[in-house]
This record gives C-alpha cells, structure tokens and sequence, in this order.
C-alpha cells in the first residue's frame, strides 16, 4: 500500500474550492524516475484518483492545491509567503521537542469516472474563468 499526503482543511476552506494536482512519484530510493503530474482535478475528484493509485502500489502521492495566480508580481507574493512560513516553522521546531506524527489509513472508495472527471474539469474552467 502506498502514501497519500494531503493538506488537512477544516470543511469550509476556500482552499478547497481551487484547483488540485496529483503528484506521483517511487515511495522509496529503490526506483529512480521522474514523477508524474496530473490535473487539475476537484479535490475531491484528486483525492479519489490519488487513492485509487496508490492503494495497491508502493507509490507516492501528493495532493496539492492548485494556484492559479495572474501575474509575477502574485507569484513573488506567494513565494514570500512560503519563505516565511519555512523560516517560522524552522523557529517552532526548533523550539518544540519532536512529536509522533498523526497518520491516518483510509480505505480507498471508488475512483471517480471519466464523465465525473470532465464535468470537474467543466466546473473548474468555469470558476477560473469567472473569478
């Protein structure tokens, strides 16, 4: 059974609504090749089909929002933003002892279909367009 890593978000995160990519790469050290990306999915739509991958392989996926920014400038913005929370959890760790990590088994459900990917991809378009 492989990996699956995710943002965990509390039910009404606007996070959830953007766009998300699958990233699938080897588990372990064993494999060397480039991983690959998929999407842009619905979240739930990315969850599901990361699931159903790595259920049954030694892979790794990752579950990623999306962020469609409009300009360099917003990019530079949300690099800056990452730089600092790097450096601020740098600071916690360093200030915290190391605890257990929370892991959570899920049972994989069923993979979305072809048609529910589309009209994801339909609604998707539709909100980036809009927005």
């Amino acid at each position: 059974m492989g990996t699956l890593v995710t943002l965990s978000l509390p039910p009404d995160s606007p996070v959830a609504e953007l766009p998300w990519v699958i990233t699938v790469g080897a588990s372990g050290e064993d494999e060397d090749w480039e991983p690959v990306v998929c999407g842009p999915y619905e979240r739930a739509h990315a969850l599901a089909l990361a699931q159903a991958v790595v259920a049954d392989e030694d892979l790794m996926a990752v579950v990623e929002p999306l962020l469609p920014l409009l300009d360099a400038e917003a990019i530079r913005e949300e690099i800056e933003t990452a730089r600092v929370a790097a450096l601020e959890a740098a600071r916690i760790e360093s200030v915290e002892p190391d605890g257990d990590e929370l892991t959570e088994r899920v049972e994989p459900g069923p993979a979305p279909s072809t048609a529910e990917v589309r009209a994801g991809f339909a609604r998707l378009a539709a909100r980036l367009v809009s927005e």
